[in-house]
This record gives C-alpha cells, sequence and structure tokens, in this order.
C-alpha cells in the first residue's frame, strides 16, 4: 500500500508521474530531478545485466515477491520522458505504481526501468565498472547510510561476473570524484565479500 493510502485518482486529481531509481538514478548529483525522495520497491531486486547494448554490465531489476529495494522516487516535470528514456536506453519503462512505498501525499503514477529478458543479445565477458559502481555507492550513502548501502549488495545479483577498476581513467560518464571515507567504504564492501577487480 502507498504510504499516503490514497487510491491513484483520489481527490479528483491527476495522478504525478514518478519514476523510482534504484542505481545511478538515487546518486542526485547525476540527473536535475528536484523534487526526488527516498522510496522502496517491493516485489523487485536488482541485478547486473549482461547485453549487447552496451560494452560493460549495468543495473536491471527483475521480479522478486521476497525483496524489497529501496530507491529514489522523483517526479517528471510535464511527464516529459524523453530525456530519461534516452539515458535509460535499452530498458523498458514498466508501471509500478502498487509496489512502491513512498512519503507523497499527492497521488503518483510510478515507473521502474527493467531491461527485457530477451531482447538484447547477451555478451559473456562483460565486468562491471568500479566507476560506475563508486556512482551507485555515493548515492546510496548519501540517502541511506553505510546500512543502506550493504543492503544494495545484499539486494543485487550477478556480482560473479566481476569489477574492473578504471577509478584512475573513469568510463562511466557520469564518473564522480568519491571522498575518501566514500572510497573507503567501497573498497572494504568488496573486499569483505571477495568480489573479483581487475586492472583495467
Amino acid at each position: 500500500m502507498r504510504a499516503n493510502g490514497l487510491a491513484p485518482y483520489a481527490l479528483g486529481m491527476t495522478p504525478r508521474p514518478h519514476f523510482f531509481g534504484y542505481g545511478s538514478l538515487v546518486n542526485r548529483s547525476t540527473h536535475d530531478f528536484v523534487e526526488a525522495h527516498p522510496a522502496k520497491a517491493r516485489g523487485w531486486r536488482r541485478t547486473w545485466c549482461l547485453t549487447g547494448h552496451r560494452d560493460h554490465a549495468f543495473l536491471s531489476v527483475v521480479r522478486d515477491v521476497a525483496t524489497t529495494i529501496e530507491g529514489l522516487m522523483a517526479h517528471v516535470p510535464g511527464g516529459d520522458w524523453a530525456a530519461l528514456d534516452a539515458r535509460e536506453a535499452g530498458y523498458a519503462r514498466v508501471r509500478a505504481c502498487d509496489d512502491v512505498d513512498h512519503a507523497v501525499a499527492d497521488p503518483v503514477e510510478v515507473a521502474i526501468y527493467s531491461v527485457v529478458p530477451g531482447r538484447w543479445p547477451v555478451k559473456e565477458r562483460m565486468p562491471i565498472l568500479l566507476s560506475y559502481l563508486d556512482v551507485v555507492l555515493q548515492g546510496f550513502l548519501r540517502e541511506f547510510g553505510e546500512v543502506g548501502a550493504q543492503r544494495f549488495f545484499e539486494t543485487t545479483d550477478g556480482w560473479e561476473v566481476g569489477i574492473v577498476n578504471d577509478r584512475a581513467a573513469p568510463l562511466y560518464p557520469r564518473h564522480r570524484v568519491l571522498s575518501a571515507e566514500e572510497r573507503d567504504f567501497v573498497d572494504g564492501a568488496i573486499a569483505i565479500r571477495g568480489l573479483r577487480v581487475e586492472a583495467l
């Protein structure tokens, strides 16, 4: 049930369009969506996705009734999805109103971006960019603290693809500089889980 307890068209109001971001979109410094709030999506789980659409692994979500993930829900002004759809090229925009718990008072429509299985050919060798993971975890640290960032690891599958350390020469176009504390957390979380990290 949504936190406001309202049906989508309660009070005669048109639901306002929002997206639920669960990866890099959690990092507010990577976008201009000002009206954003922490939220949770029930029945979804993150996974590292390997497709021919991109050169490295990237995050998607799959249905999983046993899992709830944290993220950022943000208003899309004027329902103008063009810029966001372009950023999330390769994903399908899926209606997720009934899955997202939030604290927004107005009726909302919520979409979540997910890769359609079988839409793109799968590549065998596609590691995770550390520069991308840095951006994602910086966002989770700022929104949910270290406990929430640890939950990110626990509610994400596909780590066996490995990580490539491109931090010195970032390949991710929205890369960010981490503070020393953020960098130590990321490196420690990777190490404690025994995740494979290779040089670029």
